[in-house]
């Protein structure tokens, strides 16, 4: 499960109890650290938590100061896991140091609501925040009462409305807040830029965060059993479907967020239409049969010209998806061409997964898992010794 999987049912009975938190946020990493910037977790002032912001060796330490660091409003704090002597403080072996942002619910409140709604659509967000600035407000410049800027914040889902913003900072802000969004959005990549207000320094920070994975397993065989129960330790979204329904059934696949009998013999043409694959999904076919992945195969292929999956694999050695395409191509009434064929299959992932050597059902699942995630996330695969730098890319605008 992912953080935001943990942390949401918390965050709902917090604020059903009218009570406040704090929700920490990695904002910065230097050197190595377990968690990359995005990183969330909530407290309460009970002492429960959700979600991480290391591998277990700062959370304690955020805990405890979180709530007099906030007395005055949202701040980014330092916390180094590697002191100037060389020990290792709160029992850390990483040796870099992390910055978090910690605010409490009058800010964090509407970014939850943010991820929240993402979250439940699937689709991508990106947070733009001020994470260095002076206390200024709306009437700050007119010599009045001024407010900290730290944690302003806004919100921006495709295709640009926005899912939420704080209206108390000057409209020039907000609109460099909502324009650094926009463009993190565009580029999918976290984004980071400092502009002058009235001759004072700011520091935004743009986080992308990319649609919550979407699985689907076309196939309800019991191989597709250790497949959901990983791709749903993940976090992702998970569907399931087959055409036969007495395999397809919520009894025999309770995690999963979507079980349904396919009625492959209207398919390609109809019947499958309501599903809701969306571009940012996943697609792996398994029934072990030559006739469901046929017809499943030209039902994807013709929605996949106006609306392509991430990722599309089908198990089994590629002779066989060779003939099963050949036969898609016919039950779409196309000449069923070499270089048609061809085309598409270099296109799919056929035979689905990874060499891992996989050879049982939980580590044949493990390879398709791990080739969806590579592709998904476009990283090398590589040894992790073999790549010189690991982190999260940040572009400087």
């Amino acid at each position: 499960m992912t953080d935001l999987e943990h942390i949401l049912p918390l965050w709902h009975e917090l604020e059903a109890a009218g009570a406040d938190y704090v929700l920490a946020t990695v904002v910065a990493v230097e050197g190595s650290s377990y968690r990359r910037p995005g990183a969330r977790m909530l407290l309460a002032q009970d002492g429960r938590r959700a979600g991480t912001v290391s591998g277990g060796c700062l959370e304690a330490e955020v805990a405890r100061r979180a709530w007099w660091l906030t007395t005055d409003g949202p701040v980014v704090e330092r916390y180094s896991t590697l002191e100037d002597d060389g020990d290792l403080p709160y029992g850390s072996g990483c040796g870099g140091v992390v910055y978090i942002l910690l605010e409490r619910r009058k800010t964090a409140s509407p970014l939850l609501q943010a991820l929240k709604a993402a979250f439940d659509v699937r689709t991508s967000l990106a947070i733009a925040t001020v994470l260095e600035g002076p206390h200024i407000g709306q009437r700050a410049f007119a010599g009045l009462d001024a407010e900290p800027i730290v944690g302003a914040a806004s919100f921006l889902p495709p295709p640009g409305e926005r899912l939420g913003n704080r209206e108390s900072h000057p409209v020039t802000l907000q609109t460099e807040l909502q324009n650094l969004a926009d463009r993190a959005l565009e580029r999918r990549i976290a984004i980071e830029r400092r502009i002058s207000m009235e001759g004072t320094p700011v520091r935004i920070w743009a986080d992308y965060r990319a649609a919550r994975p979407g699985l689907w397993i076309f196939g309800a065989g019991d191989d597709a059993k250790p497949l959901l129960r990983l791709a749903r330790e993940l976090g992702w979204f998970v569907a399931v479907a087959d055409g036969r329904s007495h395999l397809a059934t919520q009894a025999r696949f309770a995690s999963a967020d979507v079980v349904r009998a396919l009625p492959i013999d209207e398919l390609p043409d109809a019947g499958g239409d309501d599903l809701s694959l969306l571009p940012t999904d996943a697609a792996v076919l398994m029934t072990h049969s030559f006739e469901q992945d046929s017809h499943i195969l030209a039902w994807l292929l013709r929605g996949a010209s106006d609306s392509p999956l991430a990722y599309l694999g089908v198990l089994g050695p590629q002779r066989r998806t060779r003939e099963a395409l050949v036969e898609a191509a016919r039950l779409l009434h196309l000449e069923p061409s070499s270089d048609r064929v061809e085309r598409w299959l270099a296109e799919i992932h056929a035979p689905t997964g990874i060499d891992l050597g996989a050879d049982t059902p939980a580590t044949i699942a493990l390879s398709i898992l791990a080739e969806i995630q590579q592709t998904l996330s476009a990283a090398t695969a590589l040894p992790l010794r073999q790549v010189r730098a690991i982190r999260t890319p940040v572009a400087q605008d």
